[in-house]
């Protein structure tokens, strides 16, 4: 306990001593350094201004030397920047003064949880490839399971999700809609120390406005029409737990500054009371919109912005992602028809090629409904896209005129549709176009040219290239042989045969 108020340093190690904790104490930053080269400890807490330097010197010093140790900074009153920094610094968690000592205790005894299986807290270099597992309880494994993909970008957004989820700092999910937000923010619950605690989540957009503040702090018996007794809300649902606030984006303004100060103060006033309670919650958001421009706009207050977005994980969409395609297929698949009832279809070549050409831009979601659509239409053999999903993808009329006798052409990557004529509809020669010398050359070069650039809009992923053109995966391979087409990493390419 490192404070250079004698009063609150006796006052504080008193109350630690009354939970069974063995304390030391400093009164400023030279003497933490003596007591951390002599000693080991499980947390180390540290006012901001300190008479020889801050607190965050203290904070420095654990990250550099890779210790154990988890750091509480205590903050004046009111001071967000200081609190925010020190989060971002790696602090485990702040308090603020006044400092409510039943609070005290709580984020105490959350940061000593666990510490016995915990890993060195040294930070994890941005491009490791591993996940940091270790001294995760079992529920956090398998709900970093659900984020099916192992592509190298799901692979760094659950390196993070584990990194982070032991702290107490405020967390940003950000991501399309239907990429896996709340996903998201239910591995970082079961990875963290809270997993033991209630998750409470909560769709803002989805609350009346003039309901928002009971919803949030609760409400007292009388204190409107039809309240005919105490009602918690979700921050005393959450208590203990974790609070997912699902598009924060949509909150009103005047929601938004109540929000800040319940978050800022770690305290709230039910509707109809004149006392506040001291809530103990970790706030993991997310929303869909880009709210630093909602910041400039005017339609969302900066500071609210600061606090929620400590730390950001980052969703990537559905078509940044394309070699999870066919593990994402299996798990929805089979999740669809245990839930059904219907038996589950299997994946084929075919069926990879179908659903490469469909943009998807309603991501994850949206393509569990349609397989949950080709599971009900198909007739109990390999999977098949409906013929009307690929004429819609592909942005033909339907019935189409032509035969299906293969999957219409359609944007694998992009998600604007491929401009070149029909082939029936071949352009007059301009006069003065140069007859080549060698036509067979020619014709091949043309064809080169036009097989790698549907090789590079499509990842470099010959089946879906195939698809794209309207080829089989066998006359892609005879024509990129032919024609001396070299892919990246093609000697560790393996892809199934019709």
């Amino acid at each position: 306990m490192v404070d250079d108020e004698p009063d609150l340093r006796t006052l504080y190690e008193l109350s630690l001593l009354r939970e069974g904790y063995r304390v030391e104490t400093a009164s400023c930053v030279q003497e933490a350094h003596e007591l951390l080269r002599s000693c080991r400890f499980d947390v180390v807490i540290s006012d901001m201004r300190l008479p020889d330097g801050m607190g965050l010197e203290i904070l420095q010093q654990l990250r550099e030397q890779q210790r154990r140790e988890r750091c509480i900074v205590i903050t004046a009153y009111g001071s967000a920047e200081n609190a925010v920094g020190a989060l971002r610094a790696g602090a485990f968690d702040y308090l603020t003064k006044p400092v409510d000592l039943k609070q005290f205790r709580q984020v105490v005894a959350s940061a000593v949880q666990g510490m016995g299986s915990a890993a060195a807290a040294a930070p994890a270099s941005a491009d490791a490839s591993p996940i940091l597992t270790t001294g995760l309880p079992e529920q956090g494994h398998a709900a970093l399971d659900m984020l099916v993909g192992t592509s190298a970008v799901m692979q760094s957004v659950k390196q993070r999700i584990a990194k982070v989820a032991k702290g107490m700092a405020p967390v940003l999910v950000h991501g399309e809609s239907g990429t896996g937000k709340e996903l998201v923010a239910r591995a970082l619950h079961a990875c963290s120390q809270r997993a033991q605690g209630p998750l409470v989540a909560v769709n803002c957009g989805a609350i009346p406005e003039n309901l928002l503040e009971a919803e949030f702090f609760g409400a007292r018996k009388g204190s409107y029409t039809g309240a005919t007794q105490d009602r918690p809300g979700y921050f005393q649902a959450a208590q203990g737990g974790t609070l997912f606030l699902d598009e924060i984006g949509d909150l009103p303004l005047a929601m938004q500054a109540k929000l800040l100060r319940a978050i800022q103060e770690r305290r709230i006033r039910p509707l109809g009371s004149t006392q506040e309670e001291a809530v103990d919650v970790r706030i993991v958001s997310a929303t869909h919109r880009d709210l630093a421009a909602d910041v400039q706009a005017g339609r969302f207050r900066q500071d609210l912005y600061y606090r929620l977005n400590v730390i950001e994980v980052t969703l990537p969409p559905l078509r940044e992602r394309r070699d999870d395609l066919p593990e994402l297929c299996r798990a929805l698949l089979h999740k669809l028809a245990r839930e059904s009832g219907l038996h589950e279809p299997m994946l084929d070549a075919t069926s990879i090629a179908q659903i490469a050409q469909l943009p998807l831009p309603g991501n994850v979601r949206e393509l569990e409904n349609v397989l949950h659509r080709a599971i009900a239409l198909g007739d109990g053999g390999p999977l098949r896209i409906p013929a009307e999903t690929l004429a819609a993808a592909a942005h033909a009329p339907w019935p189409p005129s032509a035969p299906q006798s293969r999957p219409p052409a359609a944007a694998a990557i992009s998600l604007t549709p491929p401009p070149p004529p029909p082939a029936e509809t071949v352009p007059p020669a301009e006069a003065g176009t140069a007859v080549p010398a060698d036509l067979q050359a020619w014709l091949d070069e043309q064809e080169r040219a036009i097989l790698i650039r549907a090789l590079q809009d499509n990842g470099f992923n010959r089946t879906a290239t195939a698809a794209r053109l309207g080829i089989s995966l066998r006359q892609i391979r005879y024509r990129i042989e032919r024609l001396g087409i070299q892919l990246p990493g093609d000697a560790a390419r393996t892809e199934p045969e019709h």
